[in-house]
């Protein structure tokens, strides 16, 4: 049976989905995805516990099992913003170039809104070419705070 438990974080409810042993959705609010029930399991402890350990600036790279699904060009804009490292950022047309269409940058927008493992895959490290902070599925507060808190340096940002 699919899990989910959700998490206190200090940006909100963070939810935490399961099947099959792999985590397949960190996901911000408190619905209940359809097919899934309320229920801990020991992967989305497992998760819990690293995202607790990312708040608390004491992990920078998450371990735990995934199952990632989307279309062949959302994984390769993920796997780009997955490749982004901690405490810093690229633009959506850096991410669209790593993707191998320098011309998709609004379609690497829409694979980061469908990005279904926020914070794991870290799409809040996204910005415009800029430098202005824009969409993010908890608001542009939390991204600047998950920015500020991996210790990101861009001057532009912190005043949009």
């Amino acid at each position: 049976m699919n899990g989910v438990w959700f998490l206190s974080s200090p940006i909100g409810k963070i939810g935490i989905a399961e099947n099959g042993g792999l985590i397949t959705r960190v996901f911000f609010g408190e619905d209940i995805p359809s097919g899934f029930v309320l229920r801990e399991t020991e992967q989305i402890k497992k998760a819990a516990f690293q995202l607790t350990q990312y708040f608390e600036k004491k992990l920078k790279v998450f371990d735990f099992p995934l199952r990632l699904t989307g279309t062949d060009f959302q994984y390769k804009v993920l796997n780009a913003v997955n490749d982004i490292p901690y405490g810093e950022t690229r633009s959506y047309s850096d991410i669209a170039q790593a993707a191998g269409n320098i011309k998709a940058v609004r379609a690497v927008g829409m694979a980061n809104n469908k990005n279904p493992l926020v914070i794991i895959i870290p799409c809040h490290r996204v910005i415009g070419k800029s430098g202005a902070l824009t969409g993010y599925a908890a608001g542009l507060a939390a991204k600047r705070y998950l920015l500020e808190l991996e210790g990101a340096n861009n001057e532009r940002w912190k005043y949009n």
